[in-house]
């Protein structure tokens, strides 16, 4: 079936312009706007009712996400719950391949998706001629009409971090990082290595491991630097599970925290808590009510602001930061 993509490429307009078009805003051109109609119809595109006449006909929401591993979720997804239900409106959560079968058709008024595997296209689609999509953690490359973004605030927040560890006298910094794709992993990075420079301190890349925001790789990047005999004060971590995972590694093999090595982490979670973790507490229930707050107004409000909604975060020092 032909998608948002080709039905821009054919009418040579945005993909915004084809989504402002479905959607039915008022700020294109009666001449494109009927171009691009003609198209859809001329290819089988379906076009539906608005978002308005979705609304009142399905009040399901999806919430779709992809990692069993990260117990934030629970959080998260509190958060959607009790906004929905406040709202009258019930909540689907899902995962894997489901997922876009879920998102096609009829069977929700509208999803939030905290799942990276789904590329920007399908969901730019779905939001288009289907559903008002709520992005967490990412934002979606070219914009979306009928698609908001709600996210963490990384930079600024990691800045204060690192800023705060120099400030101790801290020199030699390593860092565990997630996957390089994501967001999340972009934005903390450049946080780091950004402060890192202001302060006049050479980042060494020997002490840069890349990590997929599981413990178990955060173990791994630890045993990996005592085999190099080469300590860095401090190991930075761009998420709990990793951070929890170097310490780990180094109490194992007789190097004490933070004494010998400092640790932090980022998204305070209760493992964290437990474990006396310095990190970065991510309101993750609040985050969850905010998304299902602002899908809402996507579904129901045709003049919704679609610029990005960021969420500020706040650093908890514990006893693995001396």
């Amino acid at each position: 079936m032909i998608g948002l993509k080709e039905i821009a490429e054919i009418a040579n307009v945005s993909i915004s312009t084809v989504s402002n078009v479905l959607n039915g805003r008022k700020n294109v051109g009666e001449e494109t706007r009927e171009r691009v109609l003609r198209i859809c119809e001329e290819h089988g595109y379906a076009v539906g009712g608005g978002k308005k006449a979705r609304t009142e006909k399905n009040r399901t929401v999806l919430f779709i996400f992809s990692d069993f591993d990260r117990d934030f979720y629970l959080k998260i997804i509190q958060g959607i719950s009790d906004c929905l239900t406040e709202n009258g409106f019930n909540l689907v959560i899902c995962t894997n391949k489901s997922s876009g079968e879920f998102m096609r058709g009829s069977f929700a008024g509208g999803a939030i998706c905290l799942d990276a595997s789904m590329s920007d296209e399908f969901l730019a689609g779905v939001a288009a001629r289907e559903m008002p999509v709520v992005l967490m953690d990412r934002i979606m490359e070219n914009g979306q009409a009928n698609a908001k973004s709600v996210v963490v605030d990384n930079y600024p927040v990691m800045c204060q971090l690192v800023q705060s560890l120099a400030d101790r006298g801290i020199k030699r910094f390593g860092y565990v990082g997630g996957l390089g794709f994501t967001l999340d992993n972009q934005e903390r990075f450049a946080g780091f290595s950004d402060t890192l420079a202001r302060n006049g301190i050479v980042f060494d890349q020997r002490y840069y491991y890349h990590g997929n925001y599981r413990e178990d790789s955060g173990y791994q990047a630890a045993k990996l630097m005592l085999l190099s005999n080469d300590l860095p004060e401090v190991v930075v971590c761009a998420n709990d599970n990793m951070a929890l995972g170097a310490v780990k590694a180094f109490e194992e093999h007789g190097v004490k925290v933070p004494e010998d090595v400092s640790v932090t982490g980022f998204d305070d979670s209760a493992m964290a808590a437990m474990a006396g973790l310095t990190t970065v507490a991510i309101p993750r229930y609040e985050s969850g009510y905010l998304a299902a707050k602002k899908l809402l107004e996507l579904m129901g409000d045709e003049e919704a602001s679609v610029e990005p909604f960021k969420l500020s975060a706040t650093i908890r020092w514990r006893r693995t930061v001396k």
